[in-house]
């Protein structure tokens, strides 16, 4: 009876901190070629050193930012997503490097990754132009 309790406790607590580990990071990688760009906060790309079943047009989000989506049927809403791509896309294109820094997988077979442009945080400088709200995984921000 004492062996069967402590192996129910014991499978009870690996399952516990396993669902509470961190999410496992991949390290970082470079950017060959943005090859389209969804909305303000997701893009695929071709990934540098990557073979082309893991790198080549792959989904990528900017990790802890969520931008109003493109498909929003509120003109106001629809109005901010499109300033929201369109300023990823002018800071995509006119980047001479983009890093993608703490790189982890996501929903949808996306990497889901801090995005750096030339050294700079795009992620933030969405979040300092109002064009995105911060987000972590959860219940999306509300776009009013």
């Amino acid at each position: 009876m004492r062996i069967t309790r402590i192996l129910i406790f014991s499978v009870v607590l690996f399952f516990t901190t396993s669902a509470l580990a961190a999410p496992k990071i991949y390290g970082d990688a470079v950017v060959a070629e943005v090859t389209s760009i969804y909305d303000g906060d997701t893009f695929k790309a071709n990934l540098r050193g990557y073979p082309p079943i893991a790198g080549e047009r792959i989904g990528i989000r900017i990790n802890g930012i969520n931008t109003p989506e493109m498909r929003d049927n509120r003109p106001g809403i629809k109005a901010l997503a499109r300033k929201a791509k369109q300023y990823t896309v002018q800071r995509l294109r006119e980047g001479q490097q983009i890093v993608l820094k703490n790189m982890q997988r996501g929903k949808y077979f996306r990497i889901v990754a801090d995005v750096y442009v030339d050294g700079s945080n795009l992620g933030q400088e969405l979040i300092a132009a109002g064009l995105a709200k911060q987000y972590d995984g959860g219940k999306k921000p509300k776009w009013e």
